[in-house]
């Protein structure tokens, strides 16, 4: 995707939310143009029509999330803190952008089939938390995972669920207090699970015999 001019790009969030509220197959490119306030033959000149708008979008939201992820996994912590502060980071940007978020929702499986949105989701997401799980098994904060790509995306899973979950319910007064709620959810899930030590020691005898 080209870059646009800062001005255009400003402009186009304000397609997000009648995306939101429509699905994109529910959304003319005049709507667009009428929303927005760029001309049609501009939107057709930089993006491929609105499926070009989606995915400026989507992108825009994965560069705020890589951005945001970058800064909390860069710091002096150990790895499990800093596991915790990027599953904060990825919800402190969902919950500040629910018309987003709800636009992914929306078209979700259209979403997934764009290359350049599963490149960028790589980048801004699979890879940090690969790398953190690698670092947290050599300062002893995180244990051996067998799977770390599928780790990466479970939990990114985790947190984009919770994400839309908030968004898609209703754009919250508090977004910074939504993010802190569901943050600690997701981090005590994968963190810590749901199994009693018990169970974990029965089930891994089970294995074993």
């Amino acid at each position: 995707m080209r870059k646009l001019p800062a001005k255009l790009a400003s402009q186009l969030y304000g397609a997000a939310e009648l995306i939101a509220e429509r699905g994109l197959d529910g959304t003319k490119i005049d709507d667009i143009a009428e929303a927005t306030g760029i001309p049609k033959a501009t939107i057709y000149y930089h993006l491929d029509g609105k499926n070009g708008v989606l995915e400026f979008l989507l992108s825009d939201l994965l560069d705020l999330i890589s951005s945001e992820v970058g800064v909390a996994v860069s710091t002096a912590e150990d790895a499990r803190t800093r596991l915790e502060a990027a599953v904060a980071a990825q919800l402190g940007v969902m919950v500040e952008h629910p018309f987003l978020c709800r636009a992914l929702v929306g078209d979700l499986g259209r979403a997934t089939r764009l290359p350049e949105l599963a490149v960028a989701l790589h980048t801004a997401f699979y890879e940090p938390i690969q790398q953190l799980l690698a670092e947290g098994v050599a300062d002893g904060s995180l244990r051996q995972v067998a799977d770390p790509s599928a780790v990466a995306m479970s939990v990114f899973g985790a947190i984009t669920v919770a994400g839309l979950s908030a968004a898609v319910d209703a754009p919250s007064a508090d977004p910074a207090a939504d993010a802190a709620r569901f943050s600690a959810a997701v981090c005590e899930l994968v963190l810590d699970g749901l199994a009693t030590s018990r169970s974990r020691d029965d089930h891994e005898l089970g294995e074993r015999s």
